[in-house]
């Protein structure tokens, strides 16, 4: 079958092995596959993540960074055949999801980062049954597809511990800066407030229920704070308080994840602001720990989700809780997905590009 792998630090179409389900897995038709932020930078830094990954002690499963990979992590798929063994809870036909994840010889294997298992860039893939969800009936394939990136936004938002009153800042509206505003508004959370400097990526935000959208080169977001009820220094703070009068929690989605923004959030946000870490930064970096004391600042990483919260976001989708109408804004097929590559380098030119292995 056909897939697009990634070797020598390229993307090449080319043909690999068909698979058979064992016990416990299902084959599945790709539907459509959604390329992602972190495919972009493992195209040329594959080995400098796994390095990180693995000092962060995450599991090792062998993987060869240098060997053939066939990325793709965010599908909904066709069910074609089921192992030995297997339930056949779902039958052929029936379209899921899945978290990116395949119980396979004795071990796991992350799709989309394997050299065992071949990704959503491939005619076909190798899911575990037990993951298996079916997509409900009338949700298209395409946003679908977008169970597992706005997952992640639920799981940053459940982090984040937000009060009724708390105000949000997303600073980043790239597709984890979307996938929280979508969240934020999911359970309710408002005022939101979404800063980008990319026009596209603004009109997204305001799509998807941000309720103030600005524009860094304009205007800076945190002049905000004092007329959404937050004031910026401890004192005035304090003021407020002796007063009677409550003060909004202030929430910041740092969902750009490049070298000095956690440093320029810690100096700009309100103090007590709880600052939760989305954007993945692949860099050394460096913070001034005594300003985050001095301001009480509450730091918080965040990464990936729980199953319960990929499960929520299926169902969010499904009934409309969360409209992503609009956000696929291109599709190819495998011969198209180094072109793709190249295109999101620009945030003017798309939002989300979906791969089509089949047509």
């Amino acid at each position: 079958m056909k897939a697009v792998i990634r070797r020598d630090k390229r993307l090449v179409c080319d043909e690999i092995a068909d698979l058979k389900p064992a016990e416990g897995q299902v084959l599945v038709k790709t539907l459509a596959c959604g390329i992602c932020g972190s495919d972009l930078h493992a195209l040329h830094h594959m080995e400098h993540m796994i390095d990180l990954s693995r000092r962060a002690g995450a599991p090792d499963n062998g993987f060869d960074p240098k060997a053939d990979t066939v990325f793709g992590h965010e599908f909904c798929a066709e069910i074609l055949d089921h192992g030995p063994g297997s339930s056949k809870a779902l039958k052929a036909g029936a379209r899921v999801v899945s978290v990116p994840v395949t119980m396979h010889g004795g071990g796991m294997e992350a799709l989309g980062f394997s050299n065992r298992l071949p990704g959503g860039f491939a005619e076909q893939m190798l899911l575990s049954e037990m993951m298996l969800l079916e997509v409900p009936n009338g949700l298209p394939t395409d946003k679908a597809a977008l169970t597992e990136p706005f997952a992640v936004g639920a799981h940053a938002v459940a982090k984040a511990r937000l009060e009724p009153k708390s105000v949000a800042l997303v600073v980043g509206c790239g597709p984890v800066g979307l996938a929280v505003i979508a969240a934020l508004k999911a359970k309710g959370h408002g005022p939101v407030i979404a800063a980008d400097f990319s026009p596209r990526r603004r009109a997204a935000a305001e799509k998807l229920g941000a309720d103030i959208v600005i524009d860094p080169a304009v205007e800076n977001p945190h002049e905000r704070w004092e007329t959404l009820g937050v004031p910026r220094t401890r004192a005035a703070q304090t003021l407020m308080r002796m007063m009677g009068n409550p003060i909004a929690q202030p929430v910041v989605f740092e969902c750009v994840g490049s070298p000095g923004v956690v440093q320029a959030l810690i100096e700009a946000a309100p103090a007590g602001s709880h600052i939760v870490v989305a954007g993945v930064c692949m860099e050394t970096d460096k913070i001034e720990p005594s300003i985050a004391i001095t301001k009480e600042i509450e730091l918080t990483f965040v990464f990936g989700y729980s199953p319960e919260e990929f499960a929520m976001t299926l169902r969010q989708l499904a009934e409309g809780i969360i409209d992503v109408e609009g956000l696929v804004t291109g599709s190819v097929g495998l011969d198209g997905v180094a072109g793709a590559f190249t295109a999101l380098g620009d945030p003017e030119a798309h939002v989300k590009i979906l791969v089509r292995p089949n047509g």
